[in-house]
């Protein structure tokens, strides 16, 4: 499909990475199109043609967050050599997420934490985003159960729900200002529940 009207006169890639920091910092709802378009250096109408919407621009933001931010505690979870080890990686690629910006926190938790009708689609959208993430958990330690790595009969689910609460609560303290040196420090103590 062929894009009509004028072409765009910016670069679209760079000005979602600026949209992606922006709505990292300040979440959907503290975002307005103001800061959007401050933020990209273009005109409301450019920012318009180029995201269609502050929603739409909030999805390609969220997506390119998950591509490169938000895939590398994946990332470090399914290339480890045990499920302890993939675990532990995860939960320490967590902290360095959530304290690399000033803000602090991770996108997918903090990109909106009120729910609102109005938003009611946005929310919806970041937790299904959160489940995805839950389900890719939950695989890596019943993969682990299968290989011997852990006892069979491990309850997969409650342990996935269980580190995904962490990784939740490293982003919610990393944006009350907690150190990276304090949020490390959550990893031993979580890390005995699987331990056997």
């Amino acid at each position: 499909m062929t894009q009509r009207g004028r072409p765009l006169s910016f670069d679209r890639e760079a000005a979602l990475q600026q949209a992606m920091e922006l709505f990292w910092a300040k979440g959907y709802e503290g975002t307005q199109l103001v800061d959007l378009t401050a933020a990209m250096n273009i005109n409301p109408p450019s920012f318009y043609s180029a995201f269609g919407s502050k929603k739409k621009a909030f999805y390609a933001a969220v997506e390119l967050y998950i591509k490169t931010v938000g895939a590398k505690a994946m990332d470090r979870l399914n290339d480890a050599g045990t499920v302890r080890e993939g675990i532990q990686a995860m939960l320490e690629c967590s902290v360095d997420v959530a304290t690399s910006n000033q803000t602090g926190g991770c996108l997918l938790i903090l990109g909106i934490v009120n729910y609102s009708q109005e938003n009611e689609d946005v929310y919806t959208y970041l937790k299904t985003v959160r489940k995805n993430t839950l389900a890719l958990v939950h695989n890596r330690i019943e993969k682990g159960v299968k290989e011997g790595e852990l006892p069979a009969d491990t309850h997969v689910g409650k342990l996935a729900t269980y580190f995904l609460g962490i990784m939740q609560a490293i982003s919610f303290q990393a944006r009350d200002g907690a150190s990276k040196e304090d949020l490390m420090d959550l990893i031993e103590p979580a890390m005995a529940a699987i331990s056997f």
